[in-house]
């Protein structure tokens, strides 16, 4: 395949992904790497990505580039760009076939075996929504104090607290160890944002989007019923969800709402974080409402995901989705992650990603040689690679199929990892809970979040976390189809 840039040249643009997320829209980096990963033909444009990001953030430059004359115009000249370069050609040589409408997705599926109808009665049901709720809130709990720190940093403010490998949720550092921990100069460091998901300095689960986009899931269907649209969809975020509790694709999609730019543009316009993780955090209620039935659990997914994301991002929710959906009905994690690939297209990059993850499990490799291939192929200190929703949907099948019949053994490892923890946590821990019903999370995750659930949601604002769950668990039982 061929590349329009070294990969010495992609060096000068990544720093506006790890440094300028204030830049939403104009994040040229981000926009350089996206661009050439989905097969576009940057030729035309290679000397102007270079022209804007020669120049270089530095102190009080932000306020100069926000409100002088000399900022409106890099602004109106990075937007153009922007434009261009949504317009243009794919590459000749690439391999991918990757549309994002639902037709031409579910043309380019490899059909999977027939899945076993759910029988279970709706207790039954029930029981398993619950235990992907409540694995969901702690799998994110585990990993959301690692949120933005890479994997060695990780493991080393683990070591120092006594807490590795991960067996239960992050306590704050004492000084001195918070000293040893610096000292060690981690790559990227724990963001001080993160503390408050410290086990010691909370008295229940703070906010936290991977669980406000399970309740929206809810909330959508339980509105406007199991034909529910993607314009449903980005009426109830404006109407729910204040701006700033989105991020990245999610935050220019909210923009592109309310300026009138609707679904399924508002995924396209300016966005150069279409195929980051967002979407695939945001699949689980759908999973949840659709036992033993794949396909639907995709469906709604990409009615979901469509309004934010295009390609990958839009499978790696109709993945996820369709895994929970076949948990129900399956057993071993080969034959569910399989499930779920089998609604996604067979020649996107997200299959090619998580079908190697499952044949190297089966030919013998471990999970530290799983997620050591995974680091080599992406790399974890750009924003892009940590964020985007292969190398995440990867580390979750290979926390699956290592962590086995163990749940904290799974979660841990989703966490272990790397990339982006909180959302690999959540939802390895969604899985394990579905799978095995409430009683496959183990009392010791639950009982130190006090019974206590906040969100970011206006109506979901400050709840009991089990009557929560109860009441996902019943509206999904009430959408699922008879």
């Amino acid at each position: 395949m061929s590349s329009t840039f070294s990969p010495s040249e992609w060096s000068q643009f990544v720093p506006w992904a790890n440094r300028e997320l204030w830049l939403y829209g104009c994040d040229l980096g981000t926009e350089a790497l996206q661009a050439e990963q989905e097969g576009r033909d940057l030729s035309s444009v290679a000397k102007e990505f270079a022209r804007l990001a020669a120049v270089e953030p530095d102190a009080g430059y932000l306020e100069q580039l926000l409100t002088g004359r000399r900022g409106a115009q890099w602004f109106a000249d990075a937007g153009a760009l922007l434009d261009r370069v949504s317009a243009l050609p794919m590459r000749p040589d690439y391999p991918f076939v990757e549309p994002s409408d639902l037709k031409g997705i579910r043309a380019q599926r490899r059909r999977g075996g027939a899945l076993p109808p759910w029988r279970g009665s709706r207790a039954k049901m029930a029981d398993r929504v619950r235990g992907a709720f409540l694995g969901r809130v702690a799998g994110c709990m585990l990993g959301k104090p690692f949120e933005s720190a890479d994997q060695r940093s990780i493991r080393r403010w683990a070591e120092e607290t006594g807490n590795w490998p991960l067996r239960q949720y992050q306590r704050s550092p004492t000084p001195a160890e918070l000293r040893r921990i610096m000292a060690a100069k981690p790559l990227r460091p724990i963001r001080p944002m993160m503390t408050a998901f410290y086990i010691d300095r909370t008295d229940g689960f703070p906010s936290d989007d991977d669980i406000n986009y399970t309740l929206i899931g809810m909330e959508v269907m339980r509105r406007h019923g199991r034909d529910f649209t993607p314009v449903n969809m980005a009426t109830l975020w404006c109407d729910q969800l204040p701006i700033n509790a989105t991020c990245t694709a999610e935050r220019v999609a909210y923009r592109n709402f309310i300026s009138g730019c609707l679904p399924p543009r508002s995924a396209v316009v300016r966005n150069p974080y279409r195929e980051w993780i967002g979407a695939q955090i945001r699949a689980d209620f759908f999973g949840y409402a659709a036992p033993g039935d794949p396909a639907q659990a995709a469906e709604w997914a990409w009615r979901d995901a469509s309004i934010s994301h295009v390609k990958n991002g839009i499978y790696g929710e109709m993945w996820v989705a369709a895994m929970l959906a076949a948990a129900y009905v399956v057993h071993p994690w080969p034959d569910i992650i399989r499930a779920g690939l089998a609604q996604v297209p067979r020649r996107s990059r997200l299959q090619a990603g998580v079908e190697r993850i499952l044949v190297e499990h089966a030919a013998g490799a471990d999970f530290d040689t799983l997620i050591a291939s995974i680091h080599a192929e992406w790399n974890e200190l750009s924003a892009h690679d940590w964020c985007h929703t292969i190398p995440n949907a990867q580390v979750v099948a290979a926390s699956l199929l290592c962590g086995g019949e163990d749940f904290t053994t799974t979660i841990r490892l989703a966490v272990a990892a790397g990339f982006d923890t909180d959302c690999n946590g959540a939802t390895c821990g969604s899985l394990f809970g579905l799978r095995g019903g409430e009683s496959a999370v183990p009392a010791e995750w639950l009982t130190p979040l006090r019974d206590r659930l906040r969100t970011g949601l206006q109506d979901y604002a400050d709840r009991p976390l089990h009557q929560t769950a109860e009441d996902v668990a019943r509206a999904a039982a009430t959408l699922a189809k008879k």
